[in-house]
Order: C-alpha cells, then structure tokens, then sequence
C-alpha cells in the first residue's frame, strides 16, 4: 500500500467518525425536542428510535456509521466504569445489607413482571377473552 493510499484510508475513516458523531448528535437533539413536547421516555430513547428510523429509511449511510458503531459497542465497558468503582466505594454498605438488597431485587421484579403481565393480559387481548366466553352457536333444530 502507498503513503497515498493510507492517508486516503485515515482520511476515509475521519470523514466517518464525524458523520457518525453528526447523525448521533441529531437523532439526540431531535429525541430531546421530541421530550420536551411530548415527554413520557428519556430523550436518548427517542433519539435511538429516530436514530434506527433514519436507518431503515437509508436517510444515513450504514456504511459510513457501521465502522464507528463497531468501536464503540468494543469500547462500551469503559462506560461502565463508574458503577464499579461506586460499588466499590460502597462496599461495606453492600456487605451489611447484601441480602436485602438481592432480596429487594428479586421481589420488586417479580412485583413489576406481575404487574406488567396482569396488563398485558387485560389490555392486550381483550378480543381473545371476549372470544372464548361467548358461547358456541346453536344447532337449529329443523
């Protein structure tokens, strides 16, 4: 490969960590828009829905963005540095308590799955309850 070419490349690759950064930043700024007028989720989920919207109307070059998204989804634990060292900051606390803790962890999961299938069940389907209690129909007797 030539001097040329690898600058060519480096240069190829800049070219797309700054387009993926730019699209980032307006599927961000869009979501945060679209939270302030209609709330409900954080705008980083608004702006990861507009971001997979731009995607699949190929209103942005999966090429260009796919390189970038790579070397951040490698990356991603350095993100998760921070709760470690908050765990570690707490550790006694987490040693005191630990049981409560895991304990609190499982029950306030299955409260919520609980819940969440009870209105799953109730506003999901409400065609296919309806269904099976109505009664088959009658054979006329001729």
């Amino acid at each position: 490969m030539t001097v040329c070419s690898k600058e060519t490349k480096h240069i190829s690759v800049i070219k797309n960590v700054f387009y993926t950064i730019f699209a980032i930043s307006i599927c961000l700024g869009l979501g945060k828009l679209i939270n302030n007028f209609l709330g409900g989720l954080p705008a980083s989920l608004y702006g990861m829905m507009i971001y997979c919207l731009f995607l699949q109307l190929n209103w942005l070059n999966p090429r260009k963005i796919n390189q970038t998204n790579q070397w951040i989804i490698r990356h991603m634990g350095i993100c998760f540095v921070p709760a470690a060292v908050g765990v570690i900051d707490h550790f006694d606390l987490i040693k005191n308590h630990g049981v409560a803790i895991v304990a609190i962890i499982f029950f306030t999961t299955f409260m919520l799955l609980t819940f969440i299938a009870l209105l799953a069940e109730k506003y999901l389907a409400p065609s296919a309850n309806n269904s099976s209690k109505k009664s088959p129909p009658s054979a006329i007797n001729s």
